[in-house]
């Protein structure tokens, strides 16, 4: 059982194409600032710090707990055979003419133990080569106060271990014992502690990555849901979930879609069914302002001004009625494009001329054989929009720029740009966004020319080129005059 959601679509005729656009580069400011982990890479981070921390304190613990629970042993066996070696010792002194060394030489001693005996300021056995140098001043002196006492330090970069016991008033007798083994078995005991927890962390960083990628899944899944949405597909919704916890966000998502998808489609049906009720008087006004224009030279001159200001007005509305119908019916998914093939420099040619306009076209001796899969209707309206906006907000259009992307993929042909250069005071960063909204002008519309059109304009450019599976933006131009508008359409064919 997953714990995962899943995205139901619609049938792909049923549903609008969704464009990805392209991000743009981040600013060289955004660059030098640190980058934040995403949620997989902080839930992959929390599991490996949390294994090591883990990992590390019982590492150490058992380490600590070991390491003095082996010197406790090892000590208490020492002690133990010094005071019996002491023992002996001190009888021995008690009787006439002792032979002290091979005494020490029949006592049992602990491996590496070296036992020497110091009697009335000499050190027995002769051949103690470190003699009072090994053993530590401060274990010296508390023996001959006749105290016993224990001190580990260290010999020649060896750890050992010194006993010191008072045998009577002119002797005492001193064990020196060498640590080294249990240093070595307590250094191969750490470097497997270590190794343990390192492979502990590694298991925990598995276990992250594989819980992190469970956890972001629905998220992941949502976040394709919420940008099918955003592209259109009003349809799309998320599958329920057995997870009581992913339950809500589903059904939650779904509500809100399920009210969004109403609220647009309402919105369309609105929009188309005024357009639609627009259209009978708007024709009947047409017709009545022919007969008024036929009948032009028998007016006076007011009423003539009139009649031009009326008939100005008439085309606009008429040219808003149409326009809202066109994106009514990209709102319902009625749009069906007849796809042809375009040489795009000849199309290009071809619709300023249609236009009326007078327009140099810059196109890139590669760009002369590339073909796209276009409607021509649809591409040439988008096309004719820009050098519109170029006329009423820019200044006029002054050049048409055709260039070409080049890929190496056989799979991806590439893309082909045009762009339309106007003369006006260009268009602000933070506007170029909105001006392809429906409606939107701009705070500069009023200072970027006449101040005419819908606001509808460039949003149909945006539309027409997203159902081409292309994209359009503002720039500004190389030469930093006025303001560039692109469209990048897929390359078809060579």
């Amino acid at each position: 059982m997953t714990t995962g959601v899943t995205v139901q679509r619609a049938p792909r005729e049923t549903r609008r194409p969704i464009v990805e656009r392209r991000r743009p580069r981040p600013s060289r400011l955004a660059r030098l600032q640190p980058k934040r982990f995403g949620l997989r890479a902080r839930i992959t981070m929390a599991f490996a710090l949390g294994s090591l921390a883990l990992s590390s304190l019982l590492a150490g613990t058992t380490y600590l707990v070991t390491r003095q629970t082996l010197l406790n042993t090892r000590e208490n066996s020492v002690i133990e055979r010094a005071y019996v070696n002491a023992r002996i010792l001190r009888n021995a002194l008690e009787s006439a003419n002792p032979d002290v060394p091979r005494l020490l030489r029949s006592l049992q001693t602990p491996a590496g133990s070296r036992p020497v005996v110091r009697l009335r300021g000499d050190w027995i056995p002769l051949d103690f080569q470190f003699g009072q140098n090994a053993v530590p001043t401060g274990l010296r002196v508390e023996v001959a106060q006749g105290n016993p006492a224990r001190i580990r330090f260290r010999l020649n970069g060896e750890p050992e271990l010194a006993v010191g016991i008072p045998l009577n008033a002119d002797a005492a007798y001193f064990e020196i014992v060498s640590l080294a083994e249990l240093d070595s078995t307590l250094r191969s005991l750490s470097v497997a502690l270590v190794s343990a927890a390192a492979v502990c962390t590694l298991l925990g960083t598995i276990l992250g990555l594989m819980a992190s990628r469970r956890t972001v899944k629905p998220l992941a899944e949502a976040a394709l849901a919420a940008e099918a949405i955003a592209g259109g597909r009003l349809d799309t919704r998320l599958h329920v979930s057995d997870d009581r916890d992913l339950a809500r966000l589903t059904e939650s998502f779904n509500d809100m879609a399920a009210a969004l998808q109403a609220r647009v489609e309402r919105d369309a049906r609105f929009a188309s069914d005024v357009s639609h009720e627009l259209r009978s008087p708007l024709m009947t006004l047409s017709a009545s302002l022919e007969i008024l224009n036929s009948r032009r030279d028998e007016m006076p001159e007011r009423a003539r001004a009139a009649l031009d200001l009326l008939t100005a007005d008439m085309a606009r509305f008429q040219s808003l009625v149409e326009d809202l119908l066109e994106i009514s019916r990209v709102d319902a998914g009625a749009v069906r494009l007849h796809l042809d093939d375009v040489r795009v420099t000849e199309f290009v040619h071809n619709v300023i001329a249609a236009g009326g306009h007078t327009v140099p076209v810059e196109a890139a001796p590669d760009t002369e054989p590339i073909v796209v899969r276009a409607d021509k209707r649809r591409l040439m309206r988008a096309l004719a929009n820009l050098l519109d906006n170029a006329a009423i907000h820019g200044g006029g259009a002054r050049r048409v720029v055709i260039e070409a992307e080049q890929s190496e993929d056989p799979l991806d042909p590439g893309w082909i740009r045009i762009a339309v250069d106007d003369d006006g005071p260009g268009v602000p960063p933070e506007e170029r966004a909105l001006i392809f909204e429906r409606f939107a002008r701009g705070t500069g519309a009023g200072r970027r020319g006449l101040g005419e059109g819908t606001g509808l304009g460039l949003s149909l450019v945006d539309e027409h080129v997203r159902l081409h599976g292309g994209r359009v933006w503002v720039e500004d131009p190389p030469d930093g005059r006025g303001a560039r508008f692109v469209i990048e359409l897929p390359v078809s064919a060579r």
